[in-house]
C-alpha cells in the first residue's frame, strides 16, 4: 500500500525538512519582535512541529518492512503531539490581546489564525486511526495533512518574516 506513495513521501520529506529549516532561520532573525507579540512564538513553534511531524511521517513511510498498523500508530503519535501543540497555541491566541492593537482580536479571527495549525495535525490523527484499522484511505489523509502543514508553514513563515515588522 505505501510503496505506491514512495515518490510523494520522498518529495514531502525533502520539502518539509527544507521549509522547517527556513522557519527556524526566520524565527531566529526575528526573535526579539516575535517574543514581544503574544502567541507569535507558539505559532512559529506549531509550524515547525507540523513540518517535523510531516518529515518524520514521510520518512517512516519509506522504511522497509513497516506494517500499515505500525505506521498508523506512528502517524497517530506524531499527529497527536502536533495537535496538542496546535491546540495550546490556539488557546493562547484566543485568550491574549496583541499589544498596540487598535481593538481586541475577535474570537472568530483568533480561531481562524489558530486553526491553520489544528487542521493538518487533526488530519494526521484521522490518518493514523484509519491505518491502524487497516483502511488504506489513511494514506490520503496523510497527504492532506502534509499539504495542509506546508500551507500552514508558508503562512507562518510569511507572518514571522514580514507581518511582525509592519
Amino acid at each position: 500500500m505505501l510503496a505506491e506513495w514512495s515518490g510523494f513521501f520522498v518529495a514531502a520529506a525533502g520539502a518539509c525538512a527544507a521549509l522547517g529549516g527556513l522557519i527556524i532561520v526566520a524565527a531566529s532573525v526575528s526573535v526579539t519582535e516575535m517574543i514581544a507579540i503574544p502567541g507569535m512564538a507558539s505559532r512559529a513553534g506549531v509550524a515547525i512541529a507540523l513540518l517535523v511531524a510531516s518529515t518524520i511521517i514521510a520518512l517512516a513511510a519509506l522504511m522497509p518492512g513497516l506494517t500499515a498498523g505500525g505506521f498508523g500508530w506512528l502517524v497517530l503519535l506524531a499527529g497527536g503531539i502536533a495537535l496538542g501543540l496546535a491546540l495550546e497555541s490556539l488557546w493562547r491566541l484566543v485568550r491574549t490581546r496583541q499589544p498596540g492593537a487598535r481593538e481586541h482580536r475577535g474570537l472568530g479571527e483568533s480561531i481562524a489564525k489558530g486553526s491553520i495549525g489544528v487542521l493538518p495535525s487533526a488530519a494526521f490523527c484521522v490518518a493514523g486511526v484509519l491505518l491502524v484499522l487497516g483502511d488504506a484511505a489513511g494514506a490520503y489523509w496523510i497527504a492532506a495533512g502534509i499539504l495542509l502543514a506546508i500551507f500552514s508553514a508558508v503562512v507562518s513563515a510569511w507572518v514571522v518574516l514580514v507581518e511582525i515588522r509592519r
